[in-house]
């Protein structure tokens, strides 16, 4: 398959699924972050549903100058609740060439709100780890360069390990205890890149090959006037991913906030390719993807 410099890949489109069950033992405000982002330059929602059973008060908002959906649900005590939402959706991302994104974008030069990826964040402590990432990366010419070695630095030093972390583990915590699931590799991903001084952000989003199925985290560098996507767990296919949110950190765009006492029973999660390359797509050394 040829690609020119930058180019934009063909449409795919997915059905997504997520069922999430709670048991409630106090009266309790829940907020999920779990429908697909509504972009129209590289998301468009064919059909979507939302229910929640039984029936409980909720609404749907989101932030000021963002398009990250948002679910409130009241949940009442002792009454266990299920929430469910499907839809079908369509993505349209970008190949792009590693020559074009070789160039470095000035910190001066970015824009305002690209500014704010550059700072540590509770996650993400990149503060705290200015000194390994230089000594690790620094030797490095370009910010491309910078980030594919930070993503297999990852991959190649940080085991996979479900159930050993939880949502307060930071990048400095996955640093020393060397293992985490999806969410902590970004996370340190995220933290080193800040590190380096590109910005970086975190990416939540339903992928075809996740297995078991769960709702995937990966990281993000703006390099070159664009986000470009990394996964250094490398259990996604680049290229069927549908977008939920992005964030400073993981806590910025949780798949739930539990205010109050209540815990998850039941999660089924499913995202289907139903058309497209059935070649997956994931790091590479010449072409990037771009969401």
């Amino acid at each position: 398959m040829l690609y020119s410099n930058i180019q934009y890949f063909c449409l795919m489109k997915f059905r997504i699924k997520a069922v999430l069950s709670y048991d409630v033992y106090t009266s309790s405000t829940c907020i999920f972050n779990i429908q697909a982002l509504e972009n129209s330059r590289i998301q468009k929602i064919i059909s979507e549903s939302l229910e929640i059973a039984p029936q409980l008060p909720f609404k749907q908002f989101s932030l000021p100058e963002s398009k990250i959906r948002f679910i409130t649900v009241q949940a009442n005590e002792f009454v266990p609740f299920k929430i469910s939402y499907q839809g079908e959706i369509e993505v349209e991302f970008k190949i792009i060439n590693k020559e074009t994104l070789i160039k470095n974008t000035s910190i001066f030069d970015l824009d305002n709100k690209i500014v704010p990826y550059l700072s540590p964040s509770r996650l993400c402590p990149s503060d705290k780890l200015m000194k390994l990432s230089f000594k690790l990366f620094g030797y490095l010419q370009s910010d491309i360069e910078k980030a594919v070695a930070v993503n297999d630095w990852i991959f190649n030093n940080v085991d996979y390990v479900p159930g050993t972390t939880d949502a307060s583990t930071s990048a400095y915590d996955t640093l020393n205890q060397r293992e985490g699931v999806c969410k902590d590799f970004a996370h340190l991903g995220i933290a080193l890149c800040r590190a380096l001084n590109i910005p970086a952000r975190y990416f939540t989003c339903y992928a075809t090959n996740i297995n078991p199925p769960d709702i995937h985290a990966c990281f993000e560098v703006y390099i070159g006037g664009q986000w470009i996507l990394f996964d250094p767990t490398r259990l996604s296919d680049l290229s069927s991913l549908v977008k939920i949110a992005h964030g400073k950190d993981g806590s910025d765009v949780a798949v739930a906030n539990l205010f109050g006492n209540a815990s998850c029973t039941y999660m089924n999660i499913e995202c289907e390719k139903l058309n497209g390359d059935s070649n997956p797509l994931y790091a590479s050394d010449d072409f990037f993807i771009s969401y």
